[in-house]
């Protein structure tokens, strides 16, 4: 079955910064769906994915092309203010119906990651380029397949904890810093049927999703994050007839 994902990218900074341009002139999302093309098809997943902007959100994440997607990987940062509200509950509707959820680096400020924690997401920060290094803690788990130990990212920004969200269900990565602080810096969360995984590595001012170990983490990502069974339209309970469910059972007997 093709794994359907759309990779979201508020691309702002790509405009309007030069540095993100240099680093990025074909755009973030875009560097991100192509690693996810290239590694999926190594591995020998059959995958489409599309890339989907704030330009284009009300047309990219409505109703209908949500309920096409198994994955969805969101990447935001000076932005997050206009992602539409109604936009934020169908990304929430559709995870807890089953559809796979990544947040990655600032996402963690993102609406539909905030809504889905219930925490304000905070965390420590400093950006002076300085090493990070991605180690692994579930070396058992599918998202750690074929990941070095540790992951050496020669500069980026730095996170730090405290890292305000809820424990996580499991924790794949933490990475450390030169300055001395640690961050839980791959997660893993469950919310109704669907599956979370936030990875922080990735800031827009250095070229962190080129790297071909952070491309490995994020197919890996998506294909633990696919859907055990595709998300179904819900039934609308409330419009249905005096003991509709004692038919919906009889037609399961017969």
């Amino acid at each position: 079955m093709t794994l359907r994902i759309a990779v979201f990218g508020e691309n702002r900074h790509e405009k309007v910064d030069p540095t993100v341009q240099k680093i990025y002139p074909e755009g973030m999302h875009t560097v991100i769906a192509d690693g996810l093309r290239e590694t999926l098809a190594a591995d020998g997943v059959d995958a489409e994915v599309r890339i989907a902007l704030l330009d284009d959100i009300h047309e990219s994440l409505s109703e209908e092309a949500l309920a096409e997607t198994d994955v969805l990987t969101w990447w935001g940062h000076m932005a997050h203010q206009d992602v539409p509200d109604e936009v934020v509950q169908r990304v929430v509707r559709r995870v807890h119906a089953g559809m796979g959820f990544i947040p990655l680096h600032s996402a963690h400020y993102s609406k539909p990651f905030i809504s889905l924690m219930g925490t304000t997401c905070n965390l420590l920060w400093r950006n002076e380029g300085e090493e990070e290094r991605v180690w692994t803690v579930n070396a058992s788990h599918p998202i750690a397949r074929g990941v070095p130990h540790p992951i050496v990212i020669p500069a980026q920004e730095m996170y730090g904890e405290m890292f305000d969200i809820p424990a996580p269900d499991e924790l794949v990565f933490i990475s450390s810093f030169a300055g001395g602080e640690v961050f839980r810096s791959g997660c893993v969360f469950r919310r109704g049927k669907g599956k979370i995984f936030y990875f922080s590595p990735g800031d827009q001012e250095y070229p962190v999703y080129r790297q071909t170990e952070i491309r490995r983490v994020l197919a890996n990502a998506v294909v633990w994050a696919r859907p055990e069974e595709r998300p179904a339209v819900p039934v609308k309970i409330d419009n249905a007839q005096r003991d509709w469910f004692r038919g919906q059972e009889a037609e399961r007997v017969i």
